[in-house]
């Protein structure tokens, strides 16, 4: 598995579910269109200081993982 995989979550509390960056509440998917949208990675750390280069990458390795019809095992975040 990619280790920046791990900078990905998957919380049924947290944004339905949906793929996030770990502590936050930005959606993997957001990152994924503001990138096909022509931002930069530079304008998008602006947008959200509190990510990091990484972060970024890491939704596009998320992304690169899934068009490969592949399942990608991301643990689910506990409950509770």
């Amino acid at each position: 598995m990619n280790p920046l995989l791990k900078r990905i979550s998957i919380d049924p509390n947290v944004c339905f579910g949906k793929p996030c960056i770990r502590g936050t509440r930005i959606w993997v998917s957001l990152i994924l269109d503001f990138l096909a949208s022509g931002m930069t990675i530079e304008e998008i750390l602006t947008e959200y200081p509190n990510l990091k280069v990484e972060d970024i990458q890491a939704a596009l390795a998320y992304g690169a993982e899934m068009t490969r019809e592949r399942y990608v095992e991301i643990p689910m975040e506990a409950i509770g």
